[in-house]
């Protein structure tokens, strides 16, 4: 988990719900996944929070991979094999190959609040921030040339990040400072 406003990221004890470790991160941490042994984070840099995509793995601690492209992007998902990074304004998700090249774009119709994989397919936050936090959960088959979006359910708050631990989804609830789990819609 990670706090904006602190700079700082923090491995949690999911049974007792309490912080086991915490350490500074390079800028603005926004985003994390899980790959294959390590982490990749989206870290927004400088004054104008230029976004680039690092590796975090035990031991040897953060490196810088690539600059996200336009120096935009904030959550990532992983599918066992690419990275993918979505891009809030320009409602898409790029598909990474390991060398940081994008090697596709899903356009998503709206703003993007967090996604992740579950079976196969990508379930996906989107809606708009603006005026009134209007979001829904959709889900789409990446394997498709050009993916239909079915929106499932909407998301009553302000969401931010999506997870998904082989039973639940997880977000984040900002106003009320928590995280929500919920069950997988269909």
């Amino acid at each position: 988990m990670g706090s904006r406003d602190l700079r700082r990221i923090y491995k949690i004890d999911v049974d007792k719900w309490k912080v086991r470790e915490e350490f500074d991160a390079p800028g603005i941490p926004w985003a994390a996944v899980a790959t294959n042994g390590s982490l990749r984070f989206t870290i927004g840099e400088g004054a104008d929070d230029d976004r680039y995509v690092y590796r975090y793995a035990g031991g040897s601690g953060f490196s810088k991979l690539f600059a996200c492209p336009e120096f935009t992007g904030s959550y990532l998902s992983f599918d066992g094999g690419n990275l993918f990074l979505s891009q809030w304004h320009k409602q898409r998700i790029l598909k990474f190959d390991d060398d940081g090249n994008i090697v596709r774009k899903i356009d998503i119709g709206a703003e993007i609040c967090g996604h992740t994989f579950v079976d196969g397919m990508i379930y996906v936050l989107r809606g708009a921030q603006k005026p009134n936090e209007d979001w829904r959960i959709a889900r789409l088959d990446p394997s498709r040339e050009i993916p239909e979006i079915k929106d499932l359910a909407v998301v009553p708050f302000a969401c931010r990040s999506l997870t998904f631990d082989g039973e639940h989804f997880w977000t984040n609830y900002r106003e009320k400072d928590t995280i929500v789990s919920f069950a997988r819609p269909e």
